[in-house]
């Protein structure tokens, strides 16, 4: 994000909001970021003249889902003062995997996100809006397909009506673009978790395997192959499916041939995912220079499921520098015309 540190922000509902932006940047725990951005939903919904009473009395903590460090913030704010917490949050903040800062800033896009219509922690409106603020041309909203219960997926229905609400969004936020996508899970057969209609009509799609990780070589190999394979896919998401760190532990590489996994990639034309996100580090050094010795396309990608997680791709940028991927096989270093382009050849 690129805030003027040296700017006031008086709003509290912005200010707030940033504070939240740092602590998930940071990695901060996820129940100390929700407070904030509870505390910034309750003082958004109040009436201008709710807001102007409690202001006044300075009552802010006897609104459900404010608490004194929130209160406080808000409080500073209304004041005209930068709070303290966003303060600190700015002075502190530095530029993430710094190696990778030349790459990142040939980025355009990110190709896998997440909103709270899924597993992620907020709005798709704000998802897009901070997206933008990184300076993004475009940005791909890859909720999960149904069977992934555990992560609220999304039935056809339910991607139908985010359609509709994506069209009405980039109605107001053009020129950036908000693609349609999703992040469709792999089925045991390698077919994909969603109806092919609806795949064909989206701009990207990532699929990835979320199931049955410890399948042997052989049945992952084609479980993959066949997906890629499959017309419709543009992405493979987090290949190896590891954990490398992180709250929810740690996970070993699937088992899979990946020459045969990266020829499959080659040629049908799917980018190879590089994952952002510090617990996942996906595909591992190794993995990246094979794909990149068989001629593949790469996309680096946050798999954000949060709006500060979206500044995340420096991370990634300085893996594929590290492993000599060509800025010009990345896809989303890509304007918006080739690259979609490329996903529907």
């Amino acid at each position: 994000m690129t805030p003027d540190p040296t700017t006031p922000e008086p709003d509290p509902v912005a200010a707030l909001r940033e504070i939240a932006f740092w602590m998930e940047r940071e990695r901060a725990r996820t129940h100390r970021v929700k407070a904030y951005r509870r505390a910034a939903d309750a003082v958004a919904a109040l009436s201008d003249e709710e807001f102007d009473r409690i202001r006044k009395s300075g009552g802010w903590q006897d609104i459900s889902g404010i608490g004194p460090k929130t209160a406080a913030a808000i409080a500073q704010a209304c004041a005209g003062q930068v709070p303290a917490r966003l303060t600190e949050l700015r002075s502190e903040a530095r530029v993430l995997a710094p190696e990778g800062t030349e790459l990142r800033r040939l980025l355009r896009g990110d190709l896998h996100t997440h909103s709270d219509w899924s597993d992620g922690g907020s709005p798709i409106e704000e998802m897009m809006r901070t997206a933008m603020a990184l300076g993004h041309e475009y940005c791909a909203l890859t909720d999960h397909s149904p069977r992934l219960r555990v992560a609220n997926g999304l039935s056809a229905d339910r991607l139908r009506r985010q359609l509709d609400v994506v069209a009405e969004l980039n109605e107001r936020l053009a020129p950036f673009r908000i693609l349609t996508a999703i992040e469709v899970d792999i089925l045991d057969d390698g077919s994909l978790d969603q109806r092919a209609d609806l795949l064909a009509e989206l701009d990207i799609v990532v699929a990835s395997v979320h199931s049955n990780l410890r399948a042997d070589s052989e049945t992952m190999t084609r479980r993959m192959v066949t997906a890629v394979a499959n017309p419709d896919v543009d992405v493979l998401g987090h290949c190896t499916g590891r954990l490398v760190a992180g709250e929810r532990g740690l996970r070993p590489e699937s088992e899979f041939d990946a020459e045969l996994v990266f020829e499959a990639c080659r040629r049908f034309g799917t980018a190879v995912e590089i994952n952002s996100r510090p617990e996942r580090r996906d595909p591992p050094g190794r993995l990246i220079q094979l794909a990149v010795e068989m001629g593949c396309h790469f996309s680096i990608d946050t798999d954000a499921h949060a709006p500060g997680q979206l500044d995340w791709q420096g991370y990634g940028c300085a893996r594929a520098l590290a492993n000599e991927v060509d800025p010009e096989r990345i896809i989303n270093t890509w304007p918006l015309e080739r690259l979609l382009a490329f996903t529907v050849s």
